[in-house]
């Protein structure tokens, strides 16, 4: 076994281990089945006429305990919807996470705001609150919180700093599903949490999202009409406001009614897991494994590992490479670099440089290298697995020796 696969040794990981891919990795089954197979029997697919979608958000406001909840077409969808429901103007500025999925920053951009990057903290890698006080000019109207990988942002210093400076507060809970700050859920404790049900999170429509909030009339906006073009359905064509449609189908809603009863048993399991993957490494020498502070109920939407390069003879791209030959799929970092690098936020719309431009900001976007030391740093140092609940022990014991081998053989 010393022999890495990648070098034509025998691999680590015994046959294929469960994917989020397909129905290996995923509690998906009868009860999907049943739900859809009425929806496709009724000839009812739209929101707007069959009940399921109803249902789906009924049934997460009362696991959440919020009295709203509005279903969307996607993750990124939710997050749009929070961005507008709390009444940003062009030119307004939204302080986020220097490293989160591409689906913040659209939702920002997509209402003319401009995102504004804050630096993480280097064991959760979840925003840090002392610089998104270092980040607040007097252009800042909200701060989107990336509750990362299933752990939770330190949230009792951002909700005083958004106190303070009478900042709306968004939680971004798409890969934090049942995770918890202090025994609250996140997605509970701003002003408005967006989930997201990709494939990939700890529950599956395939795609599909949802909005929560306790107060539906904070901005002066319906949360709803956010996601439904403005329109008030009870009277006839008429648009209050621009928004977009978003709806949930309810093909979508009859496989998340079904997902929901399962969700305390997924993560559970990945938390099991986690336990005992953690135990079988924690002696690897010079990696730092996965935090949990005492204050967070982590959910694990991924199992993510630091890696101090400098004791290795190759980068962490070359150890992730290792690693899924072994049978064990890896990445690089979540980003290979911080979301404020990209060059999408420098050409935003065609060639130009809207927002930036634009007479109602009218400066240059300033993301350069260098703006959040810790996100660079993260980003370059980090390994994530894809992680799902059907893992069983024995895939644990075989991920465990992949992890050893690689590292073992790497390290100098």
């Amino acid at each position: 076994m010393k022999r890495l696969a990648i070098n034509g040794g025998k691999q680590a990981v015994r046959g294929k281990l469960p994917s989020i891919r397909d129905k290996s990795g995923r509690e998906i089954g009868d009860e999907e089945l049943r739900l859809v197979t009425e929806v496709v029997k009724s000839g009812t697919l739209s929101f707007l006429y069959g009940e399921k979608v109803k249902k789906f958000e009924a049934d997460f406001a009362s696991l959440y305990g919020v009295k709203y909840a509005v279903a969307t077409s996607s993750g990124t969808a939710a997050l749009h919807t929070a961005v507008n429901f709390i009444n940003v103007n062009p030119g307004d500025e939204i302080i986020t996470s220097a490293i989160t999925d591409m689906g913040t920053v659209i939702a920002i951009l997509c209402q003319n705001a401009i995102p504004i990057f804050a630096d993480v903290d280097l064991d959760t890698q979840t925003i840090d609150p002392e610089d998104i006080k270092r980040k607040i000019t007097d252009r800042t109207k909200a701060i989107i919180v990336v509750h990362l990988y299933g752990h939770p942002c330190g949230m009792d210093p951002i909700m005083q700093i958004a106190k303070e400076k009478q900042l709306a507060v968004v939680e971004d809970c798409a890969q934090a599903l049942l995770t918890e700050y202090k025994g609250e859920k996140a997605g509970t404790i701003g002003n408005v949490g967006c989930f997201s049900f990709q494939q990939s999170k700890h529950i599956t429509t395939g795609d599909g999202g949802i909005v929560i909030t306790n107060n539906d009339e904070a901005f002066g906006k319906k949360l709803r009409l956010c996601a439904d073009k403005g329109w008030p359905r009870q009277l006839y064509r008429d648009h209050l406001f621009l928004a977009p449609n978003y709806h949930m189908t309810e093909l979508q809603a009859a496989v998340g009614i079904a997902q929901l009863t399962k969700l305390k048993r997924a993560v559970d399991s990945r938390r099991k897991n986690v336990a005992l993957l953690t135990s079988l490494i924690k002696d690897v020498k010079d990696i730092v494994l996965p935090v949990e502070k005492s204050w967070a109920f982590h959910t694990y939407l991924y199992y993510c590992i630091r890696v101090n390069t400098n004791e290795f003879e190759v980068t962490t791209s070359d150890l992730a490479k290792a690693l899924t030959s072994e049978g064990i799929e890896a990445y690089p970092g979540y980003l290979p670099y911080p979301i404020y690098r990209y060059d999408l936020l420098q050409k935003t719309y065609g060639t130009s440089e809207c927002p930036y431009s634009c007479s109602k900001y009218g400066k240059r976007s300033g993301y350069n290298e260098g703006l959040c030391p810790n996100a660079e740093r993260i980003c370059k140092e980090t390994l994530f697995l894809s992680w799902n609940e059907k893992y069983t022990e024995d895939n644990i014991q075989d991920i465990a020796t992949g992890i050893r081998k690689v590292a073992e053989y790497y390290h100098k």
